[in-house]
């Protein structure tokens, strides 16, 4: 724990830098919305409405196969950048990860607010804004933890110095990310439990 607690204040920066990225992204995934055309924007439209409509009529049930459907989902993303992490190569892919997610918190949110005004906002702080205060949190740490590894190799490679201690910073690194992927199944416990109750209660207002 001390050893990730000091990794976490060295790597300031390298969170200050995922942040900015995955806020880009947001900003992307929003501008993408408004330049949808017309044809697109009423496909869009159309799909929420029938969403919208099904969840009112029938519910999102609460059920063990959605709690798994979720986890693995994070898990996936949680992994999928540790392992980018250990390879030099793989550096771009974490960034392009971090970007990605932005771009698809933006584009939701910008198309329930493009589409429905103040309700759809109302929906987005029910349905995407609770757990993605922790998810997203738990990626850019992730993110900025698998960087930071990365960056060791290529400085280990490029000085060819056999003598850089790599054991312990993949252990803390590793122990890092199992912390993280252990937030994230609470995480999906509540989407799973808690989420679908909260859109229950606003969907009636997007389906007057």
């Amino acid at each position: 724990m001390r050893n990730m607690s000091r990794s976490l204040k060295e790597q300031t920066p390298l969170y200050m830098f995922v942040a900015i990225l995955f806020l880009v992204g947001v900003v992307f995934g929003a501008l993408i919305v408004s330049a949808l055309t017309l044809d697109q924007q009423q496909d869009l439209a159309d799909y929420l409405g029938n969403f919208f409509t099904t969840v009112d009529q029938q519910g999102l049930p609460a059920a063990p196969e959605s709690f798994w459907s979720i986890a693995v989902l994070h898990l996936k993303w949680i992994g999928l950048i540790w392992v980018l992490g250990l390879s030099v190569i793989g550096l771009p892919g974490i960034l392009v990860l971090d970007f990605l997610k932005g771009l698809l918190i933006g584009f939701t949110v910008g198309t329930l607010v493009s589409q429905y005004s103040w309700d759809g906002l109302l929906f987005a702080l029910v349905s995407v804004a609770p757990h993605n205060l922790v998810v997203i949190p738990v990626i850019l740490v992730c993110s900025a933890a698998a960087i930071g590894f990365s960056l060791l190799m290529i400085r280990s490679r490029v000085t060819a110095r056999r003598s850089v201690p790599i054991g312990r910073p993949f252990a803390t690194y590793t122990m890092l990310s199992l912390a993280m992927a252990v937030v994230l199944l609470g995480v999906a416990s509540f989407e799973t439990y808690v989420t679908p109750a909260m859109m229950g209660w606003v969907t009636p207002l997007l389906v007057k």
